[in-house]
């Protein structure tokens, strides 16, 4: 008597998983571009939420961050705080109503971030130099403004790409 056997042999499950992984790695693969276009729109987005954060501010004081404003709500003197992190905390400490500030969205990069109190600069850097947020792009002049960050090596946070900014 023959029993009837159901069910893969183990060559078939291994052709099996091997067609899925060459599927995988080749939606993943092509997923990278449309990733970097993901994360450098939101760093503009980042930039521009931002910015409405710097205007609040300065409606507030008069000057854009560089010191904290009081629990109190009335503004002390400017002082220089030209960092990403120190212009965080001016915005989340100054009793505005903000409480986060956005990050950027690869680990160990940053914001930028410099002011004379009177104008600022904040910037990123972009993935892909040519992405579409550059195109009828004119970096502003950074001249007189000071970046207490560091940019990656090899990046001059000069405005122009790879380095997007925003001024006022």
């Amino acid at each position: 008597m023959v029993k009837n056997k159901k069910g893969f042999t183990l060559i078939e499950v291994l052709i099996v998983v091997a067609i899925i992984a060459i599927l995988s790695s080749v939606v993943l693969v092509g997923l990278g571009p449309t990733q970097r276009a993901g994360r450098d729109a939101r760093r503009v987005s980042d930039l521009r939420q931002t910015q409405n954060g710097l205007e609040l501010y300065y409606n507030r004081c008069g000057y854009y961050p560089g010191t904290t404003v009081m629990s109190s709500g009335s503004c002390t003197g400017y002082t220089s705080r030209n960092t990403w992190s120190g212009m965080i905390d001016a915005l989340t400490g100054s009793s505005l109503g903000i409480s986060t500030m956005p990050q950027d969205p690869t680990a160990g990069h940053t914001y930028y971030y410099a002011s004379n109190g009177s104008s600022y600069v904040i910037a990123a850097v972009l993935e892909d130099v040519n992405n579409a947020a550059f195109s009828n792009y004119t970096g502003p002049s950074v001249t007189g403004f000071s970046f207490g960050d560091l940019p990656p090596s090899g990046v001059t946070l000069d405005c122009d790409a790879p380095v997007y900014c925003v001024t006022l």
